[in-house]
Parts: C-alpha cells; structure tokens; sequence
C-alpha cells in the first residue's frame, strides 16, 4: 500500500458504508455523497469508522434569525 501512494492519494470511494483502514492515514480521498464527490483528508482519528460518516448528504441552510426583521412591525 505504500508502494501505492498516488492511486490512494485521487481515489473516489463510491462505497460510503466501508470502514477505513490504517492504510488510509494521512491521505485525502473523494467520498461520493450522492451527488458530487467531497474530498476527505484521511486522519489517525478517523480510523475504523466509516467512510460515509464524513461526506453529509444534506444541504446547509442558513439561519431564519439572520434574515431580518420582515413584516413584523408593520401594519
């Protein structure tokens, strides 16, 4: 694997549900999250859990209270 390094480096990981390795640490990788692929940097951390736990499949939206005042003073 360490032979490896370059493939590792760009790999795309369409699996979300595998578990990642040691052979993974200090690595980045492209976790598909259903749409486009989100690139994840590989740390000593992160092992043994899964790859889909760090690549979120929903939408941030920003929050209500930021928007403003709107109708509610006025009559």
């Amino acid at each position: 694997m360490k032979k490896n390094r370059e493939s590792v480096l760009s790999r795309k990981i369409w699996s979300r549900r595998s578990s990642i390795l040691p052979e993974f640490v200090d690595c980045s990788v492209l976790i598909y999250n259903g749409k486009t692929p989100v690139r994840c940097r590989i740390t000593e951390g992160k092992v043994g859990h899964k790859f889909g736990e760090f690549a979120s499949t929903r939408r941030r939206r920003p929050s209500r209270t930021k928007k403003g005042k709107g109708r509610k003073g006025k009559k």
